[in-house]
Formats: C-alpha cells, structure tokens, sequence
C-alpha cells in the first residue's frame, strides 16, 4: 500500500519541503550528483525524490519518524535508514573564498536538543546547543554553520571552537558584542571614564544593528524548519539537521 504523501505530486512538495517545486527539483538533483541514487544494501522502497521529501518532511514538521513514515508508506526502521544515509548528502557546500566586495555577519542561535551529551542548559532554560552560522551580510545566504556546541558555551569561544572562524579570514565580520577579542566588528562600548557614546559612535552602532538583525531573521526563517526548535536526534543529527536546513533556507531564498 502506497503512502499519503509523494514528490509525484506538487502539491505536498512546498508545504512538508519550504520549498517551490522547482527548488526542491534542483535539490534532488544535487543529492543524485553526490551519489543518492547510489543502492547499497537493500533495495530503497521510494525513489529518491520522495525519499529527498521524506527528510525534508521531517525536518520542516519535527513529527516523529514513527509519524513520517507511515505518511511515505514504508516502515520507522526504513525511514530511519532514509535519514542516516540522504542527511549528510544535504549539507550546504563549504565556505569558498568570499568575493572581494563581501561582508559576513556570525552568530550563535540556540537550538533546543534532547542529547545532553552535546547540550547543556542554557539561557533558554533548556538543554540546547550552542550553533554558530556566518551568513552573507548582501544576500543572507548561509556560509557557514559551526558544529554543535553547549548551550551555555560563550560566543566568543564558540566562534573558534566550533570553526566557524576559518570561513572568516578572508572577509570583514559584523557580530555583537559577545565577539570581543574575535577580529570582528562589534558595536562601539563605553570607555572608562565615558559616560555617553559620541554621535558619531551611536551612528555608527545604529548601522551595526540593521545590519546585524539580518542573522537574526535568517535564523527566524531557518526555524520555519522546525526540527531547530526542539530536536530529537542524537550525535551527529543535530549537525546534520542544521547543516540540510541551511542549505533548503538557501535554496529557498535564492530560488
């Protein structure tokens, strides 16, 4: 017995993906150029663009496996083993060289995660990791995503070790104030003995802050994709979840 949902009809393709039919075209043919199709094991029971969907379903839903699969027709285990092997093939690409002209904004978003091996409570009052993205201040698409770290690691410490800083090096970054000592531009403080910021200061911190609220409505679309508002999956899921979602949140923007 077939399932509810399919790619074969546009319908169910933007409301369980984020993503128009031609987008989500363009992403099944990425996950078939890094080998999607490949058959190991046993047979898949979908093709691959419903099994493209079924993750993509997943991650924009956050229902339970146990929930999705009977929507595609298949068991929980054969789901599980759809997600094990597509996430990783949906990642965004890693950071290239930033054009000459282009500006990064970076910073940390806390997402909800129920493996405390990777979390710690944080000051959301849940266990939550500590996720750091680079976006491009011109088109908000996603540079770069950092691994998972403690929800109540700093900014400043996260922005190294969990690598982000490497899509960095080659471009001006904008970030707040919890970035001090990173090289990152960070909105004029007071000095000792300085009760007030000069004009010129408060100007410039006012174009900082537009700037800088626009990592801030990327992450409040990415959330669209409700797996990053409480996530389920263990070890290395959660990367692979924020890593899949940049990549549908960029396709979704950029068309």
């Amino acid at each position: 017995m077939g399932g509810v949902i399919s790619a074969s009809d546009p319908m169910w393709i933007e409301p369980f993906s984020g993503l128009s039919e031609s987008q989500f075209r363009k992403l099944v043919a990425l996950v078939r150029r890094r080998g999607g199709d490949v058959q190991r094991g046993r047979p898949w029971r979908l093709g691959l663009d419903d099994r493209v969907l079924l993750v993509a379903t997943y991650w924009r839903t956050n229902l339970t496996l146990r929930q999705v699969a009977p929507l595609f027709g298949i068991s929980k285990s054969a789901a599980d083993r759809v997600l094990d092997y597509l996430a990783p093939l949906l990642a965004i690409s890693p950071a290239r060289r930033p054009r000459q002209d282009t500006v990064l904004i970076v910073d940390g978003t806390l997402v909800p995660t129920r493996d405390r091996t990777i979390a710690a409570s944080s000051k959301n009052y849940r266990y939550s990791t500590n996720q750091q993205v680079v976006i491009d201040a011109n088109s908000r698409l996603v540079v770069a995503v950092g691994l998972p770290l403690p929800g109540n690691r700093n900014d400043c410490r996260a922005f190294t070790e969990s690598g982000v800083d490497r899509a960095c090096r080659d471009a001006p970054v904008l970030a707040d104030g919890g970035y001090q000592g990173t090289g990152a531009l960070i909105p004029h403080r007071r000095r000792r003995g300085q009760e007030h910021l000069t004009p010129e200061q408060e100007a410039d911190n006012a174009v900082h802050r537009r700037a800088r609220a626009r990592v801030e409505h990327v992450f409040s679309r990415m959330k669209n994709w409700k797996i990053l508002r409480d996530c389920r999956l263990r070890g290395t899921g959660v990367h692979h979840a924020m890593l899949g979602v940049a990549r549908l949140h960029n396709l979704a923007l950029s068309g």
